[in-house]
């Protein structure tokens, strides 16, 4: 299954973001410690790179991901040119304090009265910029939601005197470009219901859970996990949950939502999808059904940004 998810507005807050950059000094990206370069926008590292603008990338729900994989990711983001990582909670004021002087690190330049730190707060819909921006403000100045695409437009806010936030929609980009990437990220929630089958994500996310986290299938549900399949793992969910359909069959639909929900809770354990060693894989086997051109960008399935548009 391929999933897409672009809505009208993501196209319009693309556009009013290649604005905003031009007067931006730095871009804090959040992304999802469990997917960090699936949940990581193709179109936002376009923009800032061709602007030059150096980038705080920050691994949110750390506390869900596996914190090896973690590690390994830091490593990858960390020895990038212009680039700074840290994981962390957004739902921890603790970690969320230390963000600004994260971002002085990579701005030192700015940061005064004279010359304020402007920011802009980029991501994915519901990888949890609006929960930074609320810790990092103090107060509520974004809205919070369990769905994607809570926020529809930018918003520019002071924190102090001497820094300036712009938070943007949450984005994704028209063409997904490797469906393992669309269910990963379905799974962890960033993509609306209605452009996902439920069941298929599960299968999927329960393939991945059988290859590097059977443990965490014996705990939470009790079954054994040799030889079994991911429609197995799905219906021993069913069981464990005693969900059944009128007529005494299980409910897989019940079983596969439970399933995706005690992943995303952290119910499961602490569960990363990929590592920088499984993305060089992908990167490194995948063959497009089409090669893409005309000037397109394999990544965002979009005409290549262009001096022209962003000036």
């Amino acid at each position: 299954m391929s999933i897409q998810w672009f809505p009208g507005h993501m196209n319009a807050a693309r556009k009013k973001a290649a604005e905003t950059m031009e007067n931006t000094d730095l871009v804090i990206e959040v992304l999802d410690a469990r997917i960090p370069q699936a949940s990581c926008n193709p179109m936002v590292e376009q923009l800032r790179v061709f602007r030059q603008r150096p980038c705080l990338k920050i691994l949110n729900k750390s506390d869900l991901a596996d914190p090896h994989a973690t590690k390994q990711w830091l490593e990858f983001y960390n020895a990038q040119k212009g680039v700074k990582a840290v994981a962390m909670s957004c739902k921890k004021p603790a970690d969320v304090a230390k963000v600004p002087g994260f971002a002085l690190e990579l701005a030192p330049h700015r940061g005064v009265p004279t010359k304020p730190l402007r920011m802009m707060i980029m991501g994915i819909p519901n990888v949890g910029k609006s929960t930074l921006m609320n810790a990092l403000l103090k107060k509520r100045v974004a809205n919070v939601g369990d769905e994607p695409a809570v926020t529809k437009v930018q918003q520019r806010l002071y924190l102090g005197k001497n820094m300036i936030l712009t938070d943007t929609p949450g984005m994704l980009w028209p063409k997904i470009q490797h469906p393992t990437d669309g269910l990963m990220l379905a799974a962890s929630h960033a993509i609306g219901v209605n452009a996902l089958i439920e069941e298929e994500v599960a299968t999927f996310l329960a393939e991945l859970l059988l290859k590097s986290y059977p443990q965490f299938l014996t705990t939470r549900y009790g079954m054994p996990t040799d030889g079994i399949d991911a429609v197995s793992v799905i219906e021993g969910v069913a069981k464990k949950r005693a969900y059944r359909l009128k007529g005494g069959d299980w409910d897989f639909e019940k079983a596969a939502h439970t399933l995706l929900l005690d992943y995303r809770s952290g119910a499961l354990g602490r569960v990363s999808l990929e590592t920088p060693q499984s993305r060089e894989h992908l990167l490194a086997t995948y063959v497009p059904p089409v090669l893409l051109g005309q000037g397109k960008n394999v990544d965002t399935g979009m005409d290549t940004i262009d001096e022209q548009e962003l000036d």
